[in-house]
This record gives C-alpha cells, structure tokens and sequence, in this order.
C-alpha cells in the first residue's frame, strides 16, 4: 500500500509516548459543506498514514481528532481537536501532526 497524500502523527506529551488508537476523520471543503473523505485510527506508533487518497486536490481540508475517545474518562479539555488547512500544492505530502495533553494542543505543517 503506499501512503496517503495526506498523513497525521499524534503525540501524548504528557505522558511522553505516541497516543494511540485515536479516531481521525478526513475531510474536504466543497461548495455544498464538508465532505467526508476517510476515517481512521492511529497505530501503535500514534501514526495514521493510510487515511484517504494518494492524490488530493488544492482546496482546504480538515482533520478532526476524537480525544475523548483517546482520554476517555480521564480529564480533558478539548473533547475533540480539528485542525483546518489549504492545500496549495497537491504535488507535495501533507503532514499533520498532533502534540496533545490533556489542557494544551499544538500542531504545525510536518514532513
């Protein structure tokens, strides 16, 4: 399987380890709203890089991330974490990745 154009990374910093098993939806922006493209989990190494198409259009996408699934009921601020960005280049690979603790979150452009 090759990988998809569009690929994630979870980290617990917290706990200093990869948060696995976390629920990913895909999706795209199009003029009727969102549009689901894939749903995922993350593996044993909080990665997810089978979700969705190997090629993807420019426009924008979003990632939501189900982290009360994740934390289930330990305490948590964000019950889910979606993280919106344009794509302008659909030749490149988009890496998402996902620094995560229970009352902060940061993300940036991977690669």
């Amino acid at each position: 399987m090759t990988r998809s154009a569009i690929t994630t990374h979870v980290l617990d910093t917290a706990e200093g380890h990869p948060a696995r098993d976390v629920p990913v939806l895909l999706e795209l922006r199009t003029s009727e709203g969102w549009r689901e493209l894939a749903t995922g989990r993350t593996d044993e190494d909080g990665r997810c890089t089978a979700l969705g198409p190997e090629r993807v259009e420019a426009g924008r996408y979003r990632l939501t991330f189900d982290t009360t699934a994740y934390y289930g009921d330990r305490a948590h601020f964000f019950p889910e974490v979606t993280v919106t960005f344009a794509i302008t280049d659909p030749q490149q690979h988009h890496h998402v990745p996902l620094l995560l603790s229970p009352f902060a979150l940061s993300t940036y452009r991977g690669s």
